[in-house]
């Protein structure tokens, strides 16, 4: 059964790290046993959630839990996609962490990084497969305080303590605003169970507590702005491949907490879908300006995370305007769009962490202005690094322009809309000019694509081109294969979405279906990764 693969593959990831104890610090070998499980971990995980995007039965565990009634974990669409990242980048990120963070050149840390790499890991993978309040609180912690050792790995240096704390600080306030969502959704729904409410059972101010208990709570991992203050720091200051699992899957749990929330509340606001579409267009818009003034390359990608985080949420927001108004066709794009970025931006922004890894492991600086001339001696990353600022400007032919190609769809069908379905005349006329509002989004979209793309050309021509700026400590050398090997296959899975958009429709479509709407009115994404192909390919071809 999938999900007994799944709850194998947690089991085997919170366990990797501990064969190292018994060996010597200096000795490889240890490093690579836990490497052995945890990509033994992955696949098996990613064997069971592929089962269930590919049509297996969703499947519950339960527990003699009464509160609960027995309910413990689950495995449905939803979780499933999450899930994928989730073992993807825990196995590629120890491959990677071979040749980035050897044990024999870190005896003092490499054991430390290994076994927290495997328990957060199986934190994240833990929530994902909740069904009950105290499983999805176990796994949350599990991660929050195993990211938390991740990122003070090298705890002698003073930005790294005061950026890790700093992020134990606000995991925390968040994790307090949890508690508190879990105790109302208690008194509720008289059940510590994450199971859907009926319409009309749940009060509209409770309703709206709930939302935005869910919201800080969540948004404080996801990165929202202006609760993003732990992000940058955090990033910039932790092992390269600490940072791409930061910023690639870790972010993403605020985003299944606020999913799999919603997804169970069957008559959302409407209120809360413009909530939600304010914060991504600020998040979207601020992120990457922001971005184009740091110095430091890790400091810029990780405000590239919030830039891309705001690009989800104007996906989930446009969805649930779609929802409160009637309109399929939203929800099926805005949904698109935004679960489609979840995996897009973990694949191209963890290829770019492990760019500016590869950089700071030849070179020992993450300054770009002390950088310059690399592609010549270092052209696998120069290459690879350079797919990756495509993927994550949304430009054509790679996955990034895929999933903003669906969002750009879907807010550019409210543009033609006067009214809800089945309102009356005078309604009409209050809710034309509320709806044109969500065309906002397609100007953003556009400005936070081009600003992207001037950041990107400023930066890869600093690092890549040109000649060397200043005396690096040692001759920059091009990186090992266990470095290489990971970003190859990320640029290679970016050209696949991006190039194939189609074959991952089925997927979507599968995963938006339990909010019910899915495939009404002739709505699908399989028809729209159809029109994005197309779109691909005549940009392509041009």
């Amino acid at each position: 059964m999938a999900l007994d693969l799944v709850l194998l593959a947690i089991a085997g990831a919170a366990f990797s790290g501990l064969p190292g104890l018994l060996l010597p610090r200096t000795s490889s070998w240890g490093q690579r046993i836990s490497v052995f499980f945890l990509c033994v971990s992955g696949a098996a995980g990613l064997t069971g959630a592929v089962a269930v995007l590919a049509g297996a039965p969703p499947s519950t565990l339960t527990l003699p839990w009464p509160a609960a009634g027995g309910l413990f974990a689950g495995l449905d669409t939803l979780s499933a996609f999450f899930l994928v990242p989730v073992f993807l980048m825990g196995a590629l990120g120890s491959i990677y962490g071979l040749g980035y963070w050897p044990q024999a050149r870190n005896p003092r840390n490499a054991r430390r990084l290994q076994i927290f790499w495997g328990l957060m890991v199986a934190g994240m993978a833990l929530l994902i497969v909740a069904r009950h309040a105290f499983a999805f609180l176990l796994g949350w912690e599990s991660m929050a305080l195993a990211a938390f050792f991740l990122m003070t790995v090298e705890d002698e240096r003073e930005e790294c303590r005061t950026a890790g704390w700093i992020y134990f600080i606000a995991a925390h306030i968040g994790t307090l605003f949890l508690f508190g969502f879990f105790a109302l959704w208690r008194r509720a729904t008289g059940s510590f169970a994450l199971t859907g409410v009926a319409a009309g059972s749940i009060g509209l101010g409770t309703l709206n507590l709930l939302f935005l208990l869910a919201l800080v709570g969540f948004g404080l991992k996801a990165g929202i702005m202006p609760l993003h203050f732990w992000l940058p720091g955090a990033h910039a200051n932790s092992p390269s491949h600490v940072s791409a699992i930061l910023s690639g899957v870790v972010l993403k749990m605020g985003i299944y907490g606020l999913l799999r929330f919603l997804f169970l509340i069957s008559d959302p606001p409407a209120a809360w879908g413009w909530l939600i579409l304010v914060l991504g267009a600020s998040s979207g818009l601020l992120g990457v300006v922001f971005a184009i003034a740091q110095h430091d390359l890790k400091r810029l990608l990780a405000y590239h995370s919030v830039e891309n985080i705001g690009i989800i949420l104007m996906g989930l927001g446009l969805a649930l305007l779609g929802r409160s108004y009637g309109r399929p066709e939203w929800v099926v794009l805005g949904l698109a769009g935004c679960l489609l970025h979840v995996w897009n931006h973990s694949l191209f922004k963890s290829l770019l962490f492990y760019g500016a890894g590869s950089v700071l492991h030849a070179t020992g600086t993450r300054q770009i202005d002390r950088l310059g001339g690399l592609a010549k001696l270092m052209p696998w990353t120069a290459a690879l690094f350079l797919a990756g600022a495509v993927a994550i400007s949304g430009l054509p032919p790679l996955n990034g322009f895929v999933s903003e190609f669906f969002v750009y769809l879907g807010a550019a069908r409210t543009i033609a809309v006067a009214a809800p379905a089945g309102a009356g005349a005078g309604s009409a006329v209050l809710a034309a000019p509320n709806l044109a509002g969500a065309a906002v989004v397609v100007p953003i979209l556009a400005m936070i694509g081009a600003l992207a793309v001037a950041c990107f050309v400023k930066v890869y021509g600093t690092v890549f081109l040109g000649m060397p700026r200043t005396q690096l400590r040692s001759e920059p050398h091009e990186s090992p294969r266990s470095m290489v090997g990971p970003m190859l296959l990320l640029a290679a899975l970016c050209a696949f979405i991006g190039l194939a958009p189609s074959l991952v429709g089925g997927v979507l479509d599968a995963t938006i279906a339990p909010w019910g709407i899915a495939g009404a009115a002739g709505a699908s994404v399989a028809g729209a990764a159809t029109v994005a192909g197309a779109a691909t390919g005549a940009a392509v071809a041009g």
